[in-house]
Order: structure tokens, then sequence, then C-alpha cells
């Protein structure tokens, strides 16, 4: 968001005072959903941990940011006890399936949802693909996956959840010291692209990890890739489907989204297939059409003259060995890995293309 033309940094300070006493935590309060267990639960505010003041000011020195402000915002941000939990991956030998996973994004609601959110913005859709080339059933994937087209964005108070995961991060998480690294550097982005725009820093909401808006994008996705794409003046990813669209659209080719490259294609794979070999870069693209097809794995239709590289995407079904769990696979391009620089995971870039099929075709009615 863009910041207003006068923005009073006593006031400012003083409103961020008083707010715990006029904000809610979370966004049940303000559009009627019912608030999660995590939400509902006692929080402790961070003016009491010593860490989080020392953080604050620590942050405001480095980022040229009022100490004042900061310490004022961070007292404010509360404990989330439910949240550290939500962060856990599953337990091990817990079975991934693609069905499963697709059934909860590819249904008819989503779909219909997702077709109305097109006719509604035909025009800015073929105008974000003009101008970032980014096919309009991509951009509709990304928006109906994570929130279906704004029906869902998250009702944890954005600055309370990111706390939580810089200051309370669990230990036991595997990728531990990264995650909560990463964190910490979300909050600090939210706390000054707080400042920079006069945004209140208690009142945006979003998912349990800092995401906010119809993209779900993370501050710092938002500092480098959210745009105006309507022309108001201002950068709006909650209530602008035009921002959202030309947001998203930009993220993809900041990311190196290639224009008319499809973002897969089928595969044979021969019974010699290399298969620990084929499967270990994961997402990564890294095998020419040559080399993909010396170890066994052989791109069907157009996937023959790609020019660039393919990983061998792999969606298991559950137990492999229970007759009709077997894997799918397919090749994945340069662009099907840019999908996942959204959300690492090729599952959910699937279930983003499928959805927009799907879209399309019901569109095309």
């Amino acid at each position: 968001m863009t910041a207003p033309h006068s923005f009073d940094r006593r006031r400012a300070i003083a409103t961020l005072c008083i707010a715990a006493g006029a904000l809610p935590t979370s966004a049940g309060a303000q559009n009627g959903s019912r608030r999660s267990r995590a939400e509902r639960a006692p929080g402790i505010p961070y003016a009491e941990r010593a860490d989080a003041m020392r953080f604050a000011d620590d942050m405001a020195a480095r980022r040229g940011l009022p100490p004042d402000w900061v310490r004022a915002a961070m007292g404010q941000a509360m404990y989330l006890p439910g949240v550290p939990r939500l962060m856990l991956p599953p337990a091990r030998g817990t079975a991934k399936n693609w069905r499963a996973y697709r059934s909860r994004f590819i249904d008819p609601v989503r779909i219909r949802a997702g077709a109305r959110f097109w006719e509604r913005n035909r025009a800015t859709l073929a105008r974000a693909q003009a101008e970032f080339g980014v096919p309009p059933e991509i951009i509709v994937g990304i928006v109906g996956v994570e929130t279906i087209y704004g029906q869902n964005m998250g009702h944890f108070r954005v600055i309370d959840a990111l706390a939580t995961l810089t200051f309370d991060f669990p230990p036991q998480h595997p990728r531990a010291q990264a995650r909560q690294a990463f964190f910490q550097d979300e909050l600090e982005q939210f706390l000054s692209l707080s400042y920079r725009t006069g945004m209140d820093p208690l009142q945006p909401v979003g998912s349990y990890a800092g995401a906010m808006g119809m993209p779900q994008f993370m501050p710092s996705s938002w500092v480098k890739h959210a745009i105006d794409f309507d022309g108001d003046g201002r950068i709006d990813l909650w209530n602008s489907e035009a921002d959202v669209i030309g947001s998203v659209a930009h993220y993809f080719k900041g990311h190196g989204w290639q224009p008319g490259l499809p973002t897969h294609y089928g595969v044979r794979l021969s019974p010699e297939a290399q298969m620990d070999a084929l499967l270990a870069p994961d997402i990564q693209p890294s095998f020419s059409t040559d080399s993909f097809a010396a170890k066994g794995a052989v791109p069907l239709g157009d996937g023959l003259s790609h020019p660039g590289k393919f990983a061998l995407i792999e969606l298991q079904n559950g137990d492999p060995s229970v007759p009709g769990n077997e894997p799918v696979y397919v090749a994945g391009t340069e662009n099907f890995y840019v999908i996942t620089r959204y959300n690492w995971s090729s599952y959910y870039a699937m279930a983003v293309i499928e959805l927009g099929r799907e879209v399309v075709a019901l569109v095309a009615r």
C-alpha cells in the first residue's frame, strides 16, 4: 500500500499504544468467521519479552526506523500458542497421496468460483498476460488454490503470527534455525512495510504463517512483487482483484516465467529407468531431453523438442504396494519449477495447473 500524503508519526505511535483495546486479535470479529483454537487461546504480549524488545531496538537501528514506533508495534504482538505446532511437518512415514490432495482443491465450488473470477476480470487477465507473459489459467489457479478467490484469506493477525514464529518457532522442526530466520526477516519486512506505507501493523490478518491477501503474499513478496495494477495509487491485495492479478503475474515474471512454455509433458518410463538418478534433483529441472531419455524417461508429444531442461515429477498416491496406488509421473519444465517458487511442492503446482484448466473448460462452455 502506498503511503498517505501526510503520515503523523506521533499520532501513529499513540494509536499503537491504545490499539490493543480497540482492535480484535484476529479477523473473526471483522469478517464474522469462526476463529480457530489457536486464535482463541490466550496469548502473551511480546512487550513482556526482553528478546522481542531487543529485536525491536536492533531492527529499528538497522532499518532506520523510530525505535519508539517499532517497540510500540512489537509490544502489542501476541503469542499464539497453537501456531508453532502448525509448522511441524507430517509424521515420518505418512504417505503422500495426490488423489486426496487434488480433491481438496479441484472441486465444483472452487471451479465455479474461478469461472466467476475469470468472467469478472477477463480484460485484466488478458492485460496481465500481455504485460508479463503469464497465462490467465495460472493466475486463476493460484488465487483459487490459495484463498478460493478471497473467500478464505486467513484470520490470524499477521503481526502475531510472525512474532510467534520468530521468537517461538518449534525447536523440534528439522530446519528450525533456517525457518526461524526466515520468519524473523518476514517480521522485519512487515514492520518496515507498515511504517513506510502508513499501514496500521495491528490491523492486517492472514494465514498462520503471516501470508496476506487473496494471493497470500508473504511480506517480502509484497515488497518485491506487489503492484498497483488498477491504477488507483495504492496496492490492495485484499480487495482489488486487479492488483491481485497483476501482482501474481509480476511475481511469476520475477521468478523466470517463460511465455509460451508448457508447464509439463507426459512421460514414458522404461522398465530400466534409473529412478534414483531421475528423482534425485527433485523438482529442479536438471536433464536435457537426451539425458532424460538416456536415463529411461522419454517426454511425450512436443516434449521431444523441448529446448530446455526437465525434472521428473513424481506424485505419489498412497501406499504403492496397493494395486491402483501407483505414482503419477510427468516431465516438468522450467515453468513448472517457477510455480513451485510460490510453494515448494510439486503437488501444489499440479493442483494450480489442474484447477486453472478446469476453470478454462467451464468458461469455454
